[in-house]
């Protein structure tokens, strides 16, 4: 996920994507995310979405892995 960031922070893919990463934060607002964003996706980059979304089944969401690829995903999209 943050190779996509990484690789083009502003892209529409790696904000999208951003976007969900934060949505899926807040649980109790019930991961509000429009999902007809993922119509802008390429195929490989809504299979990272689709992975992102399973992370919530598997109660991964807010892990310390979690959270080390958030902070780096949170510099990029600010560094740009």
């Amino acid at each position: 996920m943050a190779e996509v960031i990484e690789s083009d922070p502003h892209s529409a893919a790696a904000l999208t994507l951003y976007a969900l990463v934060n949505t899926l934060e807040y649980p109790k607002a019930g991961y509000l995310f429009k999902l007809d964003k993922l119509r802008d996706l390429s195929p490989a980059h809504r299979q990272l979405a689709y992975r992102l979304m399973d992370m919530i089944a598997g109660d991964q969401i807010g892990s310390a892995v979690w959270q080390a690829a958030k902070e780096r995903m949170d510099e990029l999209v600010r560094k740009g």
